[in-house]
């Protein structure tokens, strides 16, 4: 069964950091089969906080999602994303 990271982020608040971040999540991106399926388009808050940021992540099975979570190099990464901006993430089975 798929994987997916539901993320949901407040305003960019570091440019550079989000840049760093985006140039070198393409790699672990592609090692886990991951790929964004929704989040590049418009959305509305219909209940609860509102998130200006927000996205779906769908990876081929729930263990693919934690690993690639788990990689050292995302830990890494994962830095800049927190210097980026502030963020949920949840990984659920689906």
């Amino acid at each position: 069964m798929a994987g997916y990271w539901i993320v949901r982020g407040g305003e960019i608040r570091d440019d550079q950091a989000l840049k760093q971040y985006a140039e070198q999540w393409p790699p672990i991106a592609a090692r886990y089969g991951a790929e964004i399926i929704a989040g590049k388009g418009a959305f509305e808050t219909r209940e609860g906080d509102h998130y200006p940021r927000q996205l779906i992540v769908r990876f081929e099975s729930y263990e693919q999602a934690q690993a690639c979570y788990d990689d050292p190099e995302y830990q890494r990464i994962k830095v800049l994303v927190s210097r980026a901006y502030e963020r949920e993430l949840s990984i659920i089975e689906g």
